[in-house]
């Protein structure tokens, strides 16, 4: 078999559209601010949790002021099935009254803002600003960080925020949101960490697990 080294953006592009043409973020959200808190809640937590704990929450807590107002220990409660709730808990009503004393009721497309929230980093920010504002930056995630090396597009030392310059690089002609999706998506369904679907995956002459 002849072992094709350079991968074309475009091929990745093209079969990803085949695959997943309407990718698109797997937290539920009504509204930018619920969007921050499930990102945050979504650290070391599968995306399906966070949703069902989520609904809950605003359910109950329907609106920011209703949030800064709680109490921890009934929102540590609430999110207890994702771990870490305590802090969490007090991130959510950080966040809340983060929103209330800086008079926003929107989420602004403001990078140092959302640095500032507790439980936001750079991954975090990065996930908000594509998904409200189609930012042309790409997240890096556990999915995107394996799919990324295993197609070759970034070295085994890169650290995630050196892999996501390198993404933004090789995609610089492409939108990174619908990419993004289907990257993470990718990941979780064929390109998968424990028993990877090589047998079906159109782009394994590519594959560093696939050729090892």
């Amino acid at each position: 078999m002849m072992i094709k080294t350079k991968l074309n953006p475009q091929i990745v592009v093209n079969y990803f559209n085949e695959l997943y043409p309407k990718a698109k973020c797997a937290l539920n959200y009504e509204n930018g601010f619920q969007l921050v808190i499930a990102v945050m809640l979504s650290a070391q937590a599968k995306d399906g949790r966070v949703n069902q704990v989520d609904a809950i929450l605003f359910d109950k807590y329907q609106s920011i002021v209703a949030l800064a107002n709680a109490s921890v220990e009934d929102v540590r409660t609430i999110l207890k099935p994702l771990g870490l709730a305590k802090r969490k808990a007090k991130n959510v009503i950080a966040i809340a009254n983060k929103f209330l004393s800086s008079n926003l009721k929107e989420v602004p497309n403001d990078e140092n803002f959302l640095l500032s929230l507790p439980g936001i980093g750079l991954k975090a920010k990065n996930v908000i600003l594509i998904e409200l504002f189609d930012a042309q930056v790409f997240p890096v995630d556990t999915h995107v960080y394996r799919v990324s090396y295993n197609l070759g597009l970034r070295s085994k030392k890169d650290d995630p925020y050196k892999s996501e310059l390198k993404l933004e690089k090789y995609f610089k002609d492409y939108r990174y949101k619908l990419l993004h999706h289907q990257m993470i998506s990718f990941g979780r369904n064929i390109c998968k960490a424990i028993s990877p679907r090589c047998e079906i995956c159109k782009l394994k002459a590519y594959c560093r697990h696939f050729l090892k």
